[in-house]
């Protein structure tokens, strides 16, 4: 069975791609005995230079179309399924080891899916926080944003008939809880259509 569906943003989404194209060396050498600290490294390479290499994009197609791949899409239905399985009147409360549930039976035909902007890029900045045995810690976070109103199309095939109802309670839980960054904030939330 297949659904064709178009999303439009009802808030930003935010972009999860790492631009440091050497992101697993770069972490590597930066837990080196040896490694500079973060604040002689903005003092040789400038604030931007760093701000640049943690900042988090969609990837672009050729002509520099923002895009999503097919496994965040189905990351997006492991999310809602593991969430919505708490309420017991859900179809989704009915799935067991759902996880697997979604990467053997649950595909998106299109490996690469075409933002459609409703206007130009953006960013988010955002503070991190979290409590370490060291005490609080605050970190900041910048991602690039597609803005609301921008909408992508894909097409869902379930190899499992049953799954339809779970899945589309997972898209109408889009409009609470989005895709992509800091969803639990509300970015990347959307509406959805079925079409064709």
């Amino acid at each position: 069975m297949e659904i064709k569906v178009r999303l439009t943003l009802t808030d930003e989404a935010l972009g999860m791609m790492p631009t440091d194209k050497e992101i697993h060396e770069t972490y590597i050498a930066g837990k080196a005995p040896d490694a500079p600290s973060i604040e002689e490294e903005v003092a040789a390479v400038g604030v931007n230079e760093v701000v640049e290499k943690t900042m988090t994009v969609f990837p672009k197609l050729e002509d520099g179309t923002p895009f999503m791949w097919d496994y965040q899409i189905r990351g997006f239905f492991k999310d809602a399924i593991g969430m919505l399985r708490r309420v017991k009147t859900n179809k989704c409360a009915k799935l067991t080891s759902y996880k697997k549930v979604v990467d053997g039976l649950v595909f998106i035909n299109e490996r690469r899916i075409p933002i459609h902007c409703s206007g130009p890029l953006g960013d988010c900045q955002r503070p991190l926080r979290a409590d370490t045995m060291q005490g609080p810690r605050v970190a900041l976070a910048h991602s690039e944003s597609v803005p609301e109103g921008s909408w992508m199309e894909f097409t869902i095939n379930l190899l499992d008939d049953s799954l339809e109802g779970a899945i589309r309670e997972c898209l109408d839980y889009g409009r609470l809880r989005g895709l992509a960054q800091w969803r639990n904030s509300g970015k990347g939330r959307f509406e959805w259509t079925e079409i064709g």
